[in-house]
């Protein structure tokens, strides 16, 4: 077979969970597909920095903690051609975020709802089932 090699971007992504069970998904603007909040490394940048770096930039704040839960590869969402190459971090964010710089929208979403939505390769295929784990495991919230 005498296919091109594809290019691979080197990204940095976030898992958000919230207190009520629910994902945080963004779509950048002018895209359609619904993704991770995070972006791409610069030459060298580890990518703990990276993530920090996008965090800060697209939902207003930095994040208050990162947990490493691995590499993954998928398709590009938005770029034809190319592939991901992401580092996965579990994230704690401030309460009050917004979206800032390239994101059109964020949506807080249960797994569930996430899959009725047009999601990105690597959301769909690699951080849902994640999710889903993490949220299996997690103790209700006390309402005292």
């Amino acid at each position: 077979m005498n296919q091109a090699r594809q290019a691979t971007l080197r990204i940095a992504a976030a898992l958000i969970l919230d207190d009520e069970g629910r994902v945080l998904l963004v779509r950048k603007r002018g895209t359609e597909r619904f993704m991770q909040a995070g972006g791409k490394l610069e030459p060298g940048e580890p990518a703990e920095t990276a993530l920090r770096r996008e965090l800060s930039e697209e939902l207003g704040h930095p994040p208050v903690a990162l947990q490493p839960l691995g590499e993954y590869s998928a398709p590009a969402a938005n770029e034809p051609g190319c592939q991901v190459h992401a580092w996965l971090f579990l994230v704690t964010m401030p309460p009050r975020i917004a979206p800032a710089a390239e994101i059109a929208e964020l949506h807080w979403v249960t797994p569930g709802e996430a899959q009725r939505l047009p999601l990105a390769a690597l959301t769909r295929d690699h951080v849902l089932p994640l999710a889903m784990r993490f949220l299996q495991h997690r103790t209700p919230r006390s309402l005292s």
